[in-house]
């Protein structure tokens, strides 16, 4: 002990396990001082994507098949190639004529020779100074080179033995291609149209469906252990002692996981005390992903990191400059295989382990699940009324808020904080939807500023 304060010997030599150390050691006074030397949030996100990119190229992910009513959020494993022309014939995109742009511009009268239907091959080719009626979805017949619309065409009075004849009006004209979409113009026979390690959602399954894909490969959903540690903590359907909270943080953490696609694996709490948590650590060799809510900090009762370190833990940041979250870990522990596993030790209050979730497990998460899209996700909104509010500077802040995303069509969805008492405050976060990013720099941000938030 030193100053009151648990010392213990780093079982490797990595900065920011020394840096660790001395924030041990270090009185509650100084450890203040120290925020400065802690990474920015800048920093701290471009280290996670750098490992994440890392992962993503050197760990091969285990693969599935499944079928195409349960591939909503998966990630795909194999290219999505076109088994035929895209369209797989020139057809109409409006419900018209059939014709030669040319002739039909003349604006002279046009005999009907022919009606075609979607689902329906044409019976011939079109003979010059016809056209073919034709709906949305058919065919061209050979020979026809645009649609004249229904709306764009005046019936020509005949002869009843001459048949139905119709003219385009004069005050439109028609070019060559127009309401029509050649065949092969969205893709040709063995084009690759979705690439691996994207995301599935509506769009690219009704795209597999169309190139006749019953089922895809996807990668595995990673398996993310949760452990929950504090003394204070109780199980959900408990009736909590006057001084006890119940455990709120992993059934949070499991929902943040599957929506990021993970598979969640609760694991039993631990207590405040180096048994417990060692027992808990020797479970989660198996997993891909170790998230650890609470016990980060540097109180007399914050043994994650010393439990972590006495299992070899590579430490990769032990806090960065964010509110809240700021006591944020991040690392990895060495397996008998040659794969690491890496861990975050996310604060104990709910919004800290939200926030720090979104914003640095999360990328690694997709990485482990073979995404190649973007994490954290943020987007811009305006400001709310009232006019001011004051920025922290030295951290950059992620407050709880409630964004319009039902805005007026052309303005930027409108975003206002969401009143808090701490990072403790359930309720404020069941009340958002999003968090407002506050610069570091940020003094003040006044009524209409532009600024973003990061989703949930």
């Amino acid at each position: 002990m030193v100053d009151g304060y648990p010392t213990l010997v780093v079982l490797n030599s990595t900065h920011a396990s020394i840096a660790f150390l001395h924030r041990l050691r270090a009185k509650p006074s100084t450890i203040h001082s120290m925020t400065s030397a802690l990474p920015s949030y800048a920093q701290a996100a471009a280290q996670v994507a750098a490992y994440a990119a890392q992962l993503l190229d050197s760990r091969p992910a285990h693969q599935e098949r499944v079928e195409l009513g349960r591939l909503s959020g998966r990630i795909l494993a194999e290219p999505l190639a076109a088994d035929r022309d895209q369209p797989p014939f020139t057809r109409s995109t409006r419900d018209g004529y059939a014709c030669r742009a040319a002739e039909a511009s003349k604006h002279k009268p046009l005999a009907v020779v022919g009606a075609v239907r979607a689902g329906q091959a044409p019976s011939g080719p079109l003979p010059p100074g016809s056209v073919w009626e034709i709906m949305t979805g058919a065919p061209l017949p050979a020979g026809a080179d645009a649609v004249l619309m229904l709306e764009h065409i005046e019936s020509v009075p005949g002869k009843a033995s001459s048949g139905q004849r119709i003219r385009m009006l004069s005050s439109h004209s028609l070019k060559p291609g127009e309401n029509v979409v050649a065949q092969g113009a969205q893709a040709l026979a063995g084009e690759v149209l979705v690439t691996p390690g994207v995301a599935l959602h509506a769009g690219q399954i009704a795209l597999a469906a169309a190139l006749g894909s019953s089922s895809l490969e996807v990668f595995k959903r990673p398996r993310v252990a949760i452990l929950a540690t504090g003394d204070e903590l109780v199980a959900v359907d408990a009736a909590p002692a006057p001084a006890q909270i119940r455990n709120s943080n992993a059934p949070m953490l499991a929902a943040l996981v599957a929506a990021a696609g993970g598979e969640p694996w609760l694991l039993p709490t631990a207590a405040d005390n180096a048994r417990s948590l060692d027992e808990a650590l020797a479970q989660v060799v198996s997993a891909d992903l170790l998230l650890i809510s609470g016990g980060v900090s540097a109180g007399k009762f914050d043994l994650v990191e010393p439990a972590l370190a006495r299992i070899s833990a590579r430490f990769h940041f032990t806090g960065a400059r964010i509110q809240p979250g700021k006591p944020t870990v991040f690392g990895e522990l060495p397996r008998k295989s040659s794969v690491a596993l890496p861990f975050f030790g996310l604060p104990g209050n709910p919004l800290s382990s939200a926030v720090t979730f979104l914003l640095f497990a999360a990328p690694v998460l997709a990485a482990l699940g073979g995404s190649r899209e973007t994490y954290p996700r943020f987007a811009l909104a305006r400001l709310a009324p009232p006019a001011e509010r004051r920025g922290k500077p030295g951290l950059t802040r992620f407050l709880p808020a409630l964004c319009d995303f039902g805005a007026t069509a052309g303005q930027p969805p409108q975003v206002d904080f969401v009143p808090w008492h701490g990072s403790g405050d359930l309720s404020a976060l069941a009340r958002s939807n999003c968090f407002l990013v506050v610069p570091e720099e940020a003094h003040n941000m006044d009524e209409g500023a532009l600024v973003q938030i990061l989703l949930m």
